[in-house]
């Protein structure tokens, strides 16, 4: 049976998921957390819809034996490929997803035709909500949709801070610094983090592009929409004692959870306007 005091369910392509689950712990510190990272088939957008959907559905079934009230799909890719899915599979649940903050980007703009980079992985770039949402506010924006397959795995080496990630951005960037190769580049407002894995490397994008943007993570949406069903269910938690959190992994090597617990650790700027 599920009470105030079960845990919500966060599950992700490996610990790109950590960046939603800091956000959730910081909106709603009273409740208590059980993280799946399924990093030994990160990353996914490199997969079939199909096989999404599979995996999607082993992590949610490991969340709901442990006793989750709620679950949080802390992956665009998943989103993307199976949340329409798990919904319908399990219709008394809630199931919160992911959506990249293309809204926000466009309509906290300064600009009246704002310039706006989305990122994310193959999947959801080529992904049909994706492509809904931009339409949505493509005439009142510029939007640059890039696939970054190369940070996924790098996050999940441990590299979010490395020479090595820099170099990748750069060359994937190029089009958009403020010099390019080519000349000139196409200089953008905002960057959308359209991958949960990417807020960590905020800094290294910041670098690569070589001036200053806005980013927009979905991560904060995403909270208030858990936090508003949970309250709606009469499942929000109204202890004043700090929740706990656990984190499982399957990841390889002699401590699956490290680099997960590393980041979950790591001082981040919240941003609630987003």
């Amino acid at each position: 049976m599920i009470s105030k005091d079960s845990p919500i369910g966060i599950f992700d392509s490996g610990v790109g998921g950590i960046s939603v689950l800091r956000v959730l712990k910081h909106d709603m510190p009273n409740e208590n957390y059980i993280f799946y990272g399924d990093s030994i088939n990160a990353p996914y957008g490199d997969k079939t819809d199909e096989r999404i959907r599979e995996m999607s559905d082993s992590s949610i079934r490991f969340l709901f034996e442990h006793g989750a009230k709620a679950i949080v799909i802390a992956c665009n890719t998943a989103t993307s490929a199976a949340a329409t899915y798990l919904r319908e599979k399990y219709p008394e649940a809630i199931i919160v997803a992911m959506e990249p903050a293309v809204k926000p980007a466009v309509s906290h703009s300064d600009s009246d035709h704002p310039k706006v980079l989305v990122l994310a992985t193959k999947s959801t770039i080529h992904g049909e909500r994706l492509h809904h949402l931009i339409g949505r506010f493509s005439e009142n924006a510029e939007i640059y949709p890039v696939a970054a397959p190369g940070i996924v795995p790098l996050v999940e080496a441990g590299k979010e801070n490395s020479t090595e990630i820099l170099s990748y951005l750069k060359e994937l960037l190029n089009p958009f610094r403020k010099v390019s190769d080519g000349g000139e580049g196409h200089i953008v407002d905002s960057v959308v983090l359209g991958c949960t894995h990417f807020p960590f490397v905020m800094n290294k994008i910041r670098e690569a592009l070589s001036y200053d943007v806005t980013f927009y993570d979905g991560a904060y949406g995403t909270s208030r929409e858990t936090k508003r069903r949970l309250e709606k269910a009469g499942l929000l938690n109204n202890s004043d004692i700090p929740g706990k959190t656990e984190i499982y992994s399957t990841a390889a090597g002699d401590d699956p959870t490290a680099l997960a617990w590393r980041l979950l650790e790591l001082p981040f700027d919240y941003s609630p306007e987003q």
